[in-house]
Parts: structure tokens; C-alpha cells; sequence
């Protein structure tokens, strides 16, 4: 199995967002020598709790601090963009780091739903019923491969032109997302971590449903999914409170320090029922879980989302996922 990184460039209290992004590459760096295979950064707008708002951005820093792992979106919300400049945006990176860039793409807006009227021009929002269409035309314009009836066939190509095309995803953690991913014959990247149901019957629904590509013949699935990971599972819990206060509040502002946590008296800290549970514990736990999860899904790829205060922690929860995996 597969082992990669999901990272929503979390913004610790007491730090700066330059400081969240900066973090985002010295983990990237470390994660590489881990022998991590693929790294995904998050695009989120208008929170003071997660830095990456403009992941193409974010993944050219990754890519040349690195060499060997595949960097990519997870996802870009696509409903904000025009195909064409997504295309144009994955091309330069490809073009710049061929062979090693992937393009998740999602249709959740990453924001509130004012926030999501702020980036949309004249301010009017893509509807949902559009995202199809501009995944097939995303998908023509990255490998010159547009529909004989689009008005842009052979008069608009994506520049510049990489030796190797990104690799396309589509990132789910709903059943119509998931449709999507297997009419279009393309890789599913199933979001556990913010699903509002269990995923398995929707991944089964997946494999069922697909139809073959030319690029993807078979399905192709990761599952993406919250871990916090250290040497004890007291220490892994200590680490979770601070998660746990900070999706008691919302996901708002930045992740609560070990003394916010102390300090909190608003009842117990625990993960709202509205979120998936995350996986704890020490590393033998954690592989065990994760292991676990892997199959009931039939993922040939595991991704980890580890968020904690201390980046050190952080570092050393991917660090200890890795050792049981990986070496």
C-alpha cells in the first residue's frame, strides 16, 4: 500500500500564516525522506486556521524542495476557476517538474458561502450542475484532447505544453462526486476526514459504476483520512485536544496551544458527531487502524491528514506512520 500526505498548511496560535506555508515545506522536505509517495496541499478561503488559499502556488515551493515525491492539489475547488487556467496553471508546474505533479480537483467551494460569492466573478457563483462539463473540459484542455464540438477545439491550447500531462483526480467525500470520478474513468481521492457518512458504500459504488479510459483503465482509489500518531497513546491524546477544541470551535482561527486547551472549561473536549472520528494512538494502533481502514475501502493508497499545534509533533506523527509502512 501506498503511503502519502494531505496537508491543510495549519496555522498553530501563536504563529503567522508565512509560518503555516513555511512548515508546509519543511514537512514536504521530511516527508520525502520518510519515503512518503505522494504529497497534496488543501485550498481553503477565509479561515484563520488553514493558510493554503492558492495551492499552485504552494506546490511549486514543495516541488523544488523536493525530488522524488509526486506533489499535487487536494484539491483545487473548481468551481472558482475557468478550465483553461487550471489547465494552464498544472501545465507550467508540469513543465517545470515533469513527471511529479498531480491535480485533484474538487466542487466544494473550501469557504463559506459569502466567502464563495467573494471569489466567483460578478460575484455570481458556478452552479454545482456546471462541474461535469468543466471536468471534461479541464480534462481536454490538459491533454489536448477538447470535443470535436467545443468552440475552443483547435483554436485554444493550455501553454505551455509539459513532457508528461498532470495526473487528474477527483476528490470526493460525497456519492456524486464519487459518480463523477468513475464516469469520467478517472482516479477517486475518498475524504474520509470530512465525510458525513461512511465512504465504503460509496467507493464500492465507484468501482461498480466505472466506465474504462483510455489513461485509466482500471479504477484507482486513496483514501484520505485524520491521524495523529505518537510514541504513546497519551501523548497522541494530548496532541488530539487541541484538533478537538478547534472543531469544537468551528474550524475558526488558528489551533488551540497545549495552554488554550488547559484553559478551556466549556465542557469535555470531544470530536462533533457531525465529523468522522480521527485515528489515535501509538504506532502499532495507528497502523493497525489505518491498515484496517484500507481495506474495507480496497484503497491501494492511504493519505494522511495530521493536524497538530506543535510542528514538531507533526513531523514526528508522519515520522512514526512511515516506520511501520515504509521501512
Amino acid at each position: 500500500m501506498r503511503l502519502s500526505v494531505l496537508d491543510q498548511s495549519p496555522v498553530p496560535s501563536g504563529s503567522s500564516p508565512g509560518d503555516a506555508l513555511r512548515n508546509s515545506i519543511d514537512l514536504a522536505a521530511r516527508c520525502e525522506s520518510f519515503g512518503y509517495h505522494r504529497y497534496w496541499v488543501a485550498e481553503h478561503h477565509n479561515t484563520g486556521g488553514l493558510a493554503g488559499s492558492a495551492p499552485e502556488i504552494l506546490i511549486g515551493h514543495i516541488a523544488s524542495a523536493t525530488s522524488t515525491m509526486r506533489i499535487g492539489s487536494g484539491g483545487v475547488m473548481m468551481p472558482h476557476y475557468a478550465p483553461l487556467k487550471i489547465a494552464e496553471n498544472f501545465r507550467m508546474l508540469a513543465s517545470l517538474h515533469p513527471g511529479r505533479i498531480d491535480l485533484g480537483v474538487g466542487r466544494a467551494p473550501g469557504s463559506d458561502p459569502v466567502t464563495m460569492h467573494a471569489l466567483a466573478p460578478d460575484h455570481q457563483p458556478v452552479s454545482i450542475q456546471k462541474y461535469p462539463s468543466m471536468v471534461a473540459e479541464l480534462e481536454g484542455f490538459l491533454h489536448d484532447s477538447l470535443p470535436s464540438d467545443s468552440p475552443f477545439r483547435g483554436r485554444v491550447q493550455a501553454m505551455p505544453v509539459p513532457p508528461e500531462a498532470p495526473s487528474l483526480w477527483l476528490l470526493a467525500s460525497s456519492p456524486d462526486s464519487a459518480a463523477y470520478a468513475a464516469h469520467f474513468g478517472l482516479p477517486l481521492a475518498f475524504a474520509d476526514f470530512i465525510a458525513q457518512t461512511d465512504g465504503v458504500p460509496i467507493v464500492d459504488a465507484y468501482r461498480e459504476s466505472y466506465q474504462p479510459s483510455e489513461r485509466h483503465p482500471e479504477p484507482q482509489v486513496l483514501v484520505a483520512a485524520s491521524v495523529i500518531c505518537a510514541d504513546t497513546h497519551e501523548e497522541a491524546e494530548q496532541l488530539t485536544a487541541g484538533v478537538k477544541l478547534w472543531r469544537q470551535r468551528g474550524l475558526q482561527g488558528p489551533i488551540p496551544s497545549p495552554h488554550e486547551v488547559r484553559d478551556h472549561v466549556d465542557g469535555p473536549l470531544a470530536v462533533p458527531p457531525s465529523r468522522r472520528p480521527m485515528i489515535v494512538g501509538n504506532p502499532s494502533t495507528v497502523a493497525t487502524n489505518v491498515r484496517a481502514m484500507a481495506a474495507r475501502y480496497g484503497a491501494e493508497e492511504f493519505m494522511a491528514v495530521t493536524i497538530t499545534w506543535d510542528h514538531e509533533a507533526r513531523v514526528r506523527s508522519y515520522e512514526l506512520l512511515a516506520d511501520q509502512f515504509l521501512r
